[in-house]
């Protein structure tokens, strides 16, 4: 039925957003080096902006500190300006090719920071299932209008839809609880 198979493609989309807001996640650091945490850097490199990755080897040298490899000696200024300038208070060290980048101890202060934009996070994924939310009602109402299905069909599908919703709400709040317990943890 199109009705079923519309439903799975607003529950994708809900999935999608949690993905969205787990990647997200994934870059807040903790504290702890992981190569995750420059996944949102971007270098302005050969006249475009580029994911640091794709310009270098990203690798852990110790729990503290990162280290990137540089393929092309002429992108080592731009790759540390773009560091210094993102919002993770990282400082790095130019070695030939290599940056090494030392993690800091996160301070009690910085850790209430990043607290607050994880919940920023969780509320911009949360509104995003809302929205797919009413899409989806609107598209049950349009379907009834149009006599595809019937009012007691409309009721059922918008309680599963709204059952939907609030399961991924939780997987939200879930995931956001874990971040700040990680953030939080001295």
């Amino acid at each position: 039925m199109q009705i079923d198979s519309s439903l799975k493609s607003f529950q994708k989309k809900m999935e999608e957003t949690l993905s969205s807001l787990t990647k997200d996640l994934s870059t807040i650091r903790t504290g702890r080096a992981h190569i995750s945490m420059l996944d949102l850097i971007k270098v302005e490199v050969y006249g475009q902006l580029m994911p640091i990755n794709q310009i270098g080897t990203i690798s852990v040298s110790d729990p503290q500190s990162l280290s990137i490899q540089l393929w092309d000696n002429n992108n080592v200024k731009f790759c540390e300006k773009a560091i210094r300038e993102s919002n993770l208070n990282l400082n790095p060290i130019t070695d030939g090719q290599i940056l090494r980048i030392p993690v800091p101890k996160l301070s009690e202060e910085r850790r209430k920071e990043l607290s607050k934009i994880v919940s920023q996070q969780s509320e911009k994924s949360k509104i995003s299932i809302r929205n797919i939310r009413r899409s989806g009602m609107d598209f049950l109402k349009s379907q009834e209008k149009n006599k595809i299905i019937s009012e007691d069909e409309n009721k059922k599908l918008s309680n599963d839809l709204q059952k939907m919703t609030d399961e991924y709400i939780k997987k939200i709040e879930t995931k956001i609880k874990e971040k700040e317990q990680e953030i939080l943890k001295v």
